[in-house]
């Protein structure tokens, strides 16, 4: 499994060749003389951004009922990539419905499951929506689990279980910013190996907060957390680590 979130490293925006949109508002700089033109040649500023907008409107344009499986069939392709609860509102907005929509499809979507004994379901925590293993089937998916958990981990899932180890409870967006890149890939394979769990949520936010578990202790053949050795010389001081994590952010 890669440890890298596919979603967030690539664009959606296409080159201007490929784009009709772009390609007309670059050709109306160019008739305006472009960079090096004199400024009372210049094309408009409203104009500019007004033709930026309808690149970007172009780019993610769609009619929820053009889908096979329409707005439900689209509710669930969004909820197989969220990593955590993601709520009405946010999911109101991406598919362009109204909220009382999402409510009542999701009420269906959960019936749904429920009625085919579908092997996960719909759970609402902390606010918001997202699909979970079903209890029934926790002998099978511990098996798998267990049976992943021979592969030795790997030096990003290594680091990863570090900060979360002397920072816990520490929420996922703030383990990427310690360490500068995105950690939802191995956020999941280290809880997929019971090395870490969620153990709270943030306040404000909402976002989960991971810790280690007893049986990160017993690999490390530690009695408690306190049996930790020291950070330094192996990771910034505490302080500093809320510097990097709160640069981060900025």
């Amino acid at each position: 499994m890669s440890e890298q979130d596919p979603v967030s490293e690539h664009s959606d925006a296409l080159p201007a060749a490929e784009n009709p949109q772009a390609s007309s508002v670059f050709s109306r700089l160019r008739e305006n003389g472009g960079e090096n033109a004199d400024s009372s040649e210049q094309p408009d500023e409203a104009d500019v951004e007004e033709g930026v907008a309808e690149v970007a409107e172009a780019q993610v344009a769609f009619d929820i009922n053009d889908f096979p499986g329409g707005a439900k069939g689209a509710l669930e392709a969004v909820l197989m990539v969220v990593d955590e609860p993601i709520t009405e509102i946010a999911l109101a907005t991406a598919l362009e419905l109204p909220v009382d929509d999402i409510s009542a499809a999701l009420a269906e979507l959960e019936d749904e499951y429920t009625s085919q004994h579908r092997g996960f379901t719909l759970r609402q925590v902390g606010g918001g929506w997202r699909v979970y293993s079903r209890s029934e089937y926790a002998p099978v998916v511990e098996k798998f689990l267990l049976e992943g958990q021979q592969a030795k981990l790997t030096q990003a899932s290594l680091e990863t279980l570090a900060v979360i180890a002397y920072r816990q409870p520490i929420s996922r967006s703030r383990v990427s910013a310690v360490r500068g890149v995105n950690v939802d890939g191995v956020v999941r394979t280290l809880l997929n190996r019971g090395l870490i769990e969620e153990i709270g949520s943030e306040h404000e936010s909402g976002a989960f907060l991971y810790g280690t578990t007893t049986y990160f202790l017993e690999r490390l053949g530690l009695s408690s957390l306190d049996d930790l050795p020291a950070l330094a010389p192996y990771l910034p001081e505490v302080d500093v680590l809320d510097e990097i994590a709160e640069a981060g952010r900025g």
